[in-house]
């Protein structure tokens, strides 16, 4: 049933970098952004709706309850099975042990499943770190939402090429569409694949995925004490009434009445969870326990759902940070533009009128600003980084 009601209609380009002929695949990445659809669309496409080679389980079901994962894979194995498909499986105590003894005892049957961005494969109780192909899936690019809501489709750019062709790729998307018009939209509405024109709606739902992350995975996988949710929420409330904060850890950890120590754990938490995004101006030399230098909330939507007052140059800054750290190192750049990307290029964040009188001698150095549709010079539409995946 799951498999034949599942929405073909848009499917991300994600599907066809997936190596799905592997044995053991992983697919991780934040509650909402679209792990199951992803899944459930490759099985109708493969398999088709009915076929006996491909099984889909959701693993919190009542059916795991009183039986266990290796014996269900024996069942299917014996009909024939090939592939199985385990949706969440962080809900699944010993999913790490069950998958290696079934991967031992039937070398040809493929396992994929989706889980948690916390979920650690590499420190799983099996040694599956050798074997597991991983992923990981964010939410929907500026690209990726014109193609997802507005029904136009464009390549994705790497930033190279985004940096020394910005005029023709400018050309190519003005000619079908007003991108600051849909930027804009983008900023409020775009990130979740789940969107359906409902704006409170859709924030209630992003407030859901908030509550979930806080409520139960960083209880299940950073060892927060459940009494400390009330304060965890607090502390993601203040900084986005504060974002871009310049951290002062002593100040969040009086008004949170804890420790820094605690603060600075709950921050990284928060950071793996998807909620937050840390910077820092040498990430090389970062260590666990060092405060960063700002902090970001994780994309615009989540911020505009939090319900604080955004500064227009808060969000700007929050979609580069949330764009570029898919696929870049995004450091903070102090008194040198606003960020440092892959140690090479900086960038200054801004309206249209934004000059580069701070980057001036900055080799390598860009303006992103909003309110434009065509670049002048080194000064670009902020857009171009939503085509980088």
């Amino acid at each position: 049933m799951f498999i034949s009601q599942t929405n073909m209609n848009i499917v991300r380009d994600m599907i066809n970098r997936v190596n799905w002929s592997k044995q053991l695949v992983a697919i991780k990445g934040s509650r909402g952004v679209g792990k199951t659809t992803l899944m459930r669309q490759y099985i109708r496409k493969t398999y088709g709706e009915n076929a006996g080679e491909a099984l889909y389980c959701v693993m919190d079901s009542i059916y795991f309850s009183s039986n266990s994962l290796l014996a269900l894979a024996e069942k299917f194995h014996l009909m024939g099975g090939k592939h199985l498909f385990l949706d969440e499986v962080h809900k699944y105590p010993t999913w790490s042990q069950e998958i290696k003894e079934i991967i031992d005892l039937y070398p040809n049957m493929k396992i994929t499943f989706t889980g948690s961005s916390l979920i650690q494969i590499l420190n799983a109780d099996a040694d599956l770190s050798r074997r597991v192909l991983s992923y990981t899936m964010e939410g929907l690019s500026f690209r990726e939402f014109l193609q997802f809501y507005k029904g136009i489709q464009f390549p994705v750019y790497t930033l190279n090429e985004i940096l020394q062709n910005a005029d023709d790729i400018c050309d190519k998307v003005n000619a079908v569409c007003r991108p600051q018009q849909m930027f804009e939209e983008y900023l409020r509405v775009g990130y979740y694949p789940f969107y359906d024109g409902d704006e409170t709606e859709y924030y209630s739902r992003i407030e859901n995925v908030i509550n979930f992350i806080i409520e139960q995975e960083l209880i299940q996988f950073c060892q927060v004490d459940a009494a400390y949710i009330r304060k965890l929420k607090a502390m993601l409330l203040f900084l986005a009434g504060n974002v871009p904060y310049e951290v002062n850890i002593a100040k969040l950890a009086s008004y949170l009445e804890l420790s820094k120590v605690t603060v600075l754990n709950y921050l990284n938490s928060m950071q793996k969870t998807e909620l937050i995004h840390l910077l820092y101006t040498d990430n090389r030399s970062v260590s666990k326990m060092q405060k960063p230098d700002k902090i970001y909330i994780h994309n615009t939507n989540m911020l505009n759902s939090l319900g604080v007052n955004c500064p227009v140059g808060t969000l700007r800054e929050c979609f580069v940070v949330n764009q570029l750290s898919v696929n870049h190192i995004v450091e903070y750049g102090n008194t040198t533009g606003d960020f440092k990307v892959d140690g090479k290029f900086t960038f200054e964040v801004g309206g249209e009128r934004k000059s580069f009188d701070q980057i001036a001698d900055v080799p390598n150095s860009y303006v992103l600003a909003d309110s434009m549709e065509f670049p002048i010079g080194k000064k670009l539409p902020i857009w171009l980084v939503g085509m980088t995946y």
